[in-house]
């Protein structure tokens, strides 16, 4: 039934390819922008592209997935889903794997971008680093799923991002070391999974051999991203009241 449901939303994506072209080439031409805004400058427009691998990723298919599923669930669409006798995991599941074969698709080119079309700075296996960029998309994903569980209408979906995704952005380390912060701050990133996955990123930029806090950055990233779905499929509801 997973399978079946994932094979539904594909086939809507497919029809729909103003929302195909956002999710996979809006993010590596900003990706390409920032690099000419830095003029090449090495090594910050390497570090700014590298944290822009997780944060694109997260942002684009947080607002992607909370929004369509809002909207499937206002038109009817999940809740006469939702009215069959099946498991509210195998619905989440089935989203989750349609919007990760698209996040496939998304980080696949915007690694590529980065890598061989701005010439990032990389020690590192390029393979490692899209790894970590494909779990960052996939954490959007859960949370998207998550946030239109417990939404009502696409507006409340949105309303989510500057609760959940904004205060990651802006404690990661983009716009200046975490060391450098208050304390309270430099603890509250440490418990934001986006802060994981760009340290992860700086291990594959940084040693040419996988460390054990690359591993262990990106197991913290999977189980925020396990977390969620399993928190999205106890907070759906089979009706819309």
């Amino acid at each position: 039934m997973t399978l079946a449901i994932a094979a539904r939303v594909a086939r809507q994506l497919r029809h729909d390819p103003r929302t195909l072209a956002l999710v996979t080439c809006v993010p590596s031409i900003l990706a390409w922008l920032v690099h000419q805004i830095f003029d090449g400058e090495e090594p910050i427009s390497s570090q700014v592209e590298m944290t822009l691998l997780a944060m694109f990723p997260l942002l684009l298919m947080f607002l992607l997935t909370a929004v369509a599923t809002v909207r499937e669930r206002s038109g009817g669409t999940l809740e006469r889903l939702m009215a069959a006798p099946i498991r509210k995991m195998d619905v989440i599941g089935g989203y989750a794997l349609a919007y990760g074969a698209l996040a496939i698709v998304q980080t696949s080119l915007l690694t590529a971008v980065c890598y061989w079309g701005l010439d990032m700075q990389l020690r590192g296996g390029i393979g490692w680093m899209l790894l970590v960029s494909l779990a960052t998309a996939l954490l959007g994903i859960a949370l998207g799923l998550l946030a239109s569980a417990v939404s009502r209408s696409e507006f409340q979906a949105v309303q989510f991002m500057p609760i959940v995704v904004l205060p990651q952005v802006l404690l990661c380390g983009l716009f200046g070391p975490r060391e450098e912060m208050a304390g309270w701050l430099e603890g509250l990133s440490n418990v934001l999974p986006l802060t994981w996955a760009v340290e992860a990123l700086k291990e594959v930029a940084s040693f040419p051999d996988l460390t054990g806090h690359y591993w262990t950055s990106l197991a913290i990233v999977a189980a925020f991203a396990a977390a969620a779905l399993g928190l999205a499929s106890l907070t759906l509801r089979r009706r819309t009241e």
